[in-house]
């Protein structure tokens, strides 16, 4: 009977991740699909699977490349000129963009995986990434910001820490983050 249970464990091993994956791609699939859905309905008649998705994928595509051209500049300034006046708001928006462009964008921030000791006699290290090299201007010298994403989970935490505690890792910043999502058990890539 263990043998059998350590079979069916060892087919969840291996069948688990992989229909999990799947799962997670067709729901995001069927649901970025239907944001459209009922639209493309009333245009067509009859809906068409995929066609939600094609047409976002266009559609951020064409405006991206028109951010970059025509629209970007009086654009920001419009936008920035109505949401500056509305502090909430404001709060919301500069923070989720500065996100967007750590991540995305041309400044982008999670590129320096870094090792830090936690505490000055303690053995215990975590790996971040530093957003911030100069914290002079706030009054703390010698201080970085780093980021640490938590395991299984799209959050983390800023920790302002002291530059002596900062290792360089020698690794891609994609292979640290993967590292610390899957909680430690993914292999670390290292740089060629």
């Amino acid at each position: 009977m263990k043998r059998i249970f350590g079979y069916f464990l060892q087919g969840l091993l291996y069948l688990g991740p992989i229909a999990l994956t799947i799962y997670i791609i067709i729901e995001a699939f069927n649901f970025i699909d239907g944001l459209l859905s009922d639209y493309i309905e009333y245009v067509f008649g009859f809906g068409i699977p995929g066609l939600g998705l094609l047409v976002i994928i266009i559609l951020l595509t064409v405006l991206g490349y028109l951010g970059q051209t025509i629209l970007a500049s009086p654009f920001k300034l419009i936008l920035k000129k109505i949401i500056l006046r509305i502090p909430p708001i404001n709060l919301i928006y500069s923070s989720l963009s500065d996100l967007f462009s750590a991540i995305v964008g041309k400044e982008r921030k999670f590129t320096r995986p870094v090792l830090v000791k936690l505490h000055e006699n303690s053995p215990i290290e975590r790996i971040g990434f530093i957003t911030e090299e100069n914290l002079d201007e706030y009054g703390m010298t010698n201080k970085v910001a780093v980021y640490f994403p938590f395991s299984y989970a799209i959050t983390g935490e800023l920790l302002i820490v002291p530059k002596a505690n900062i290792t360089q890792l020698n690794i891609p910043a994609a292979s640290a983050l993967k590292f610390i999502v899957s909680g430690g058990v993914t292999d670390i890539e290292l740089k060629a």
